[in-house]
């Protein structure tokens, strides 16, 4: 029998977990198709990806005509009007290098894109821990209250009985105020919390939030070192950085290769008129001319430009790897401090659970022991006091450890 008790218990858990998950889950679905912010990361990914197809085709065909005012005679007539069409050849390479740098960086708004979006994630999740928290303080705090009138019942029939003062029931009183005026506060606090959370969403602001009965207690190993290896492998914005380098390390290759020469092939059509010469042969008087081909290059003289653009792309190289670097710094520092709140939180969570029961405890007995007859009235509001900051930091130490787990996975793009 104990054995199935156990069971039974884990599997209330589980199922517990797993409805605070799917609750939590459908607001993230949600804040992602509507959040404006996220869509604006989209849409410019998006824009970046239509910038390969304008850099990686080659230029538009000239088409020219021309029209003699005063012809020019040739043998078999007079030039009436010529016809040119050319097409500008780039060097070896150059379409595919202009390509490689739009489409690294497209991916590079991709991953601030992919970036925004954990973010949002993130935010989201904190903002309902937050919500919860909050939602969780009322109604704890609604139990002391429902407790304290429970004692003033009590304190009112002892008074009554002449067993005790009007103290006691005063005490009670001024408990009740200030309990009534957090309570108030509280509620205050979970209105704007709630506004600002379906701001996130970009639903209405009176749109009713739905909470679990209890949130799941983050319980993983998380070692610094794991986490530093998913952050250098998996942060969005450190990959955003690696596709810019590489962005950069083309435009290079691009810089180098704009400043080769440029072929030009083109062909001539030329009308020509009839000629009055009678020792003309018929079967060539006024027959058009064709002359092909037309190749022209282009040379790019003024090489200072061309070099000013090479050395611009190996500093923003430079510069990449240098922000690199820095971000990485960053993150670790963040790292350090998410971890610290991490543990901390489970430490808070296992000394105000194991407070919580003993504080309960205690007032049990001294409640019992005022019933029947003890003066220790302040006794059990100062213990009272004590329950409800234990009640109020174990579910705060909750709602910190699973805020805390929830940027560590952002800082890991997951």
């Amino acid at each position: 029998m104990k054995k199935i008790i156990i069971i039974l218990i884990a599997l209330t858990g589980f199922v517990t977990t797993l409805k605070a998950q799917q609750v939590l889950n459908q607001y993230l679905v949600t804040a992602a198709k509507n959040n404006p912010g996220l869509k604006v990361k989209f849409n410019e990914y998006m824009a970046a990806m239509q910038v390969g197809d304008q850099v990686s085709t080659l230029q538009d065909m000239q088409l020219a005509f021309g029209y003699f005012i005063q012809p020019v005679e040739t043998r078999v007539g007079p030039q009436r009007a010529r016809i040119s069409l050319s097409q500008m050849f780039p060097w070896f390479g150059q379409l595919k290098a202009n390509r490689s740098v739009a489409d690294e960086t497209a991916n590079a708004k991709l991953e601030l894109f992919e970036d925004a979006k954990s973010k949002l994630f993130y935010e989201v999740k904190s903002a309902y821990y937050n919500l919860w928290f909050t939602n969780k303080a009322i109604e704890i705090t609604k139990g002391n209250i429902d407790l304290l009138n429970m004692l003033n019942k009590v304190a009112l029939a002892k008074m009554e009985a002449g067993l005790v003062s009007s103290v006691d029931q005063l005490r009670v009183e001024m408990e009740l105020a200030d309990l009534k005026n957090r309570l108030a506060l509280l509620k205050d606090r979970l209105t704007a919390q709630t506004t600002a959370f379906n701001n996130l969403l970009n639903v209405e602001n009176d749109r009713e939030i739905v909470f679990p009965d209890t949130l799941p207690v983050p319980g993983h190993a998380i070692t610094k070192e794991a986490v530093l290896d998913s952050i250098n492998a998996l942060n969005h914005q450190l990959t955003a950085l690696e596709h810019e380098y590489n962005s950069f390390v083309n435009r290079e290759t691009a810089s180098r290769k704009q400043g080769a020469p440029k072929i030009s092939l083109g062909v001539d059509y030329i009308f020509i008129g009839k000629s009055d010469n009678p020792a003309l042969d018929a079967s060539l008087n006024g027959k058009d001319a064709v002359l092909f081909p037309k190749i022209g290059i282009t040379v790019p003289i003024y090489r200072k430009k061309y070099k000013a653009m090479v050395n611009e792309a190996v500093y923003r190289q430079q510069a990449t790897l240098n922000k690199k670097e820095d971000k990485i710094n960053l993150l670790e520092t963040l790292l350090e401090k998410v971890l610290a709140e991490y543990k901390d939180a489970g430490r808070r969570y296992e000394l105000y659970l194991e407070q919580r029961r003993l504080a309960y405890q205690a007032l049990e007995i001294l409640r019992s022991q005022y019933i029947a007859g003890n003066n220790n009235f302040e006794e059990i509001l100062r213990m009272e006091r004590r329950l409800l900051k234990y009640q109020l930091e174990l579910e705060k130490a909750r709602t910190d450890k699973n805020a805390a787990y929830a940027f560590i996975l952002y800082l890991m793009g997951k």
